[in-house]
């Protein structure tokens, strides 16, 4: 066999060989969907428990529990309604949700659907949370009819939580400045 079949068979081997290791390493990268179904409990929202699983709508914002808001001139419970809303939208008995990742809280992150219908998407199209890192055309939706939180003014949910009180700690812990 001449020199310059031998280095063609070696690099189509070489170029084989490097294929079938990709593939192997991409497989071993596709993280199995963990997915729930059946009775959930909105927590606020952007958060659902179900038994003593937590999991959070990704690509959404909602307003804390406790966050007010504005309209019409007067202060309304937005974090509360933004709870009872995503509440009333896992209610339906084909509630699903899927997800592959955690977030810094251990929380899986999860789309749900329900009835064909993406839910993280309809929270932010009904203005009952905003856009975080997905679903910006739902937004810009709800803002140009001034649907929920567009209707009137609002802080940012993640501006709420930076400026929250920290709790103070105790102790020897406390002591230290900890």
């Amino acid at each position: 066999m001449t020199r310059g079949l031998r280095v063609m068979r070696d690099g189509v081997t070489a170029l084989a060989l490097l294929a079938f290791l990709w593939l192997i390493a991409a497989k071993l990268n596709d993280d199995a969907a963990t997915v729930y179904s059946g009775q959930f409990h909105a927590a606020d929202g952007d958060s659902l428990n179900i038994g003593g699983d937590r999991m959070r709508l990704y690509g959404i914002d909602a307003p804390e529990l406790s966050q007010t808001c504005e309209r019409a001139g007067s202060e309304w419970a937005c974090g509360r309604e933004a709870k009872q809303a995503l509440q009333a939208l896992v209610r339906a008995n084909d509630t699903q949700c899927r997800g592959t990742e955690r977030d810094r809280f251990d929380r899986l992150l999860v789309v749900c659907h329900a009835g064909g219908a993406d839910l993280n998407a309809t929270m932010v199209r009904k203005g009952m949370a905003v856009s975080y890192g997905a679903y910006g055309d739902e937004e810009a939706r709800a803002r140009a009819q001034k649907v929920g939180l567009w209707e009137g003014t609002f802080e940012m949910p993640r501006s709420v939580r930076d400026h929250a009180p920290r709790p103070v700690a105790r102790g020897v812990l406390g002591l230290l400045g900890w």
